[in-house]
């Protein structure tokens, strides 16, 4: 409640006090770590944007800054070694972390006190100890700390939460199962430098738990809005252990509330790409194929149909935008949003049960 509280406070202090950014002047921004391959969506024609400007980059790897450097253009005078020396002689508004999940908690420690807003790339923290650490000092330095997942901007998702939970036409949500990953980080083509940390148990917490488990379980605590789960289930699995052989490369997770279920399963082993949700309800289902496909079905009575979703709810439809938008004061983050704190706390919560669930063989009961 303090944290919900707080942040309740803070959107209206920056509605009220930084109505003044909402001007033409782009939002300054710094970037932590070059090594997640997720960089290239945002230096990917950077020069052309108007809503942000890239004043600095931490990042100690010269060989990575080189490569990226010729690639896309930008001034290495911008990079530093650290992140501390960055925020100095830069001044960002804002710092997005592309580093490993474990460095996310040090990306706070050093911009929170400095009154530097944050967005991570999912998940939020390794486990529930760096999370509530990175809360505490968001409360303490009245800063945002947003985490970004790929499927927090397909138009499919906003659509089917509106059939079944704004506006609900399949009756109560009794189940859910949610599908996420791909063939495998190396067998895609991941970057050496994004693999070294992605399949190391300290630095990314653990394998396709992580990786894609976190996708789950942000999609099914955005439709409980914030409900903890009663109990978590988990198996992970190395089928490729001579591929990924510290991590797990197959996981599901079953989490239940008092009345539904959802069924998560992330995997480097699925034989082509996949990112869906299936919704159903006591009268019909809804299934968000990818980011455009919805099919559904409302009754028994009624046909299957498919319907290609391409609008999206809001102005800000991808992350860095939407990140502006909120240091700058024109969108307020509510605590049941995909990217907020409160839901990726619980988030990580999930996880954390998952890892300990499939460890000692048992279901573990969350405590409200």
């Amino acid at each position: 409640m303090k944290l919900h509280l707080f942040f309740l406070g803070i959107a209206c202090f920056f509605c009220g006090q930084l109505a003044v950014a909402q001007s033409s002047q782009p939002v300054r921004i710094g970037i932590d770590g070059l090594s997640h391959d997720h960089i290239h969506g945002l230096l990917r024609n950077y020069e052309k944007r108007q809503d942000i400007q890239i004043v600095g980059i931490a990042e100690k790897n010269k060989d990575l800054v080189q490569r990226l450097a010729k690639r896309y253009g930008f001034d290495i005078d911008i990079v530093y070694d650290d992140l501390a020396t960055m925020i100095d002689k830069t001044h960002p508004q804002g710092v997005v972390a592309f580093n490993s999940i474990y460095e996310h908690l040090h990306t706070v420690e050093i911009c929170a006190p400095k009154g530097v807003h944050v967005m991570v790339e999912k998940p939020l923290a390794v486990n529930s100890q760096h999370a509530q650490k990175i809360a505490q000092l968001a409360e303490e330095n009245r800063v945002y700390v947003l985490t970004n997942y790929e499927t927090t901007w397909y138009p499919t998702h906003y659509k089917a939460y509106d059939m079944a939970i704004s506006h609900p036409q399949i009756g109560d949500i009794n189940k859910v199962l949610i599908h996420d990953g791909h063939k495998g980080p190396r067998e895609i083509g991941c970057s050496e430098e994004f693999l070294a940390w992605l399949t190391d148990p300290v630095l990314n917490g653990g394998g396709a738990v992580i990786d894609f488990g976190c996708y789950g379980a942000n999609l099914m605590t955005w439709l409980m809005q914030n409900e903890l789960p009663l109990t978590v289930t988990a198996v992970l699995q190395q089928i490729k252990p001579e591929v990924y052989p510290q991590v797990d490369d197959q996981a599901t997770i079953i989490l239940t509330y008092p009345h539904a279920q959802a069924i998560i399963q992330g995997s480097w082993n699925w034989p082509v790409d996949r990112k869906d949700i299936e919704i159903y309800g006591k009268t019909g289902y809804i299934k968000a194929l990818n980011g455009s496909d919805l099919e559904y079905r409302l009754t028994r009575e009624l046909p299957v149909q498919n319907k290609k979703v391409t609008e999206f709810p809001t102005e800000a439809n991808e992350p860095f935008n939407y990140f502006s938008k909120i240091i700058s004061g024109q969108f307020q983050v509510n605590p049941t949003d995909l990217s907020s704190l409160e839901n990726n706390l619980i988030v990580v919560q999930i996880l954390d049960a998952a890892k300990k669930s499939a460890k000692e063989g048992k279901t573990i009961k969350i405590k409200n």
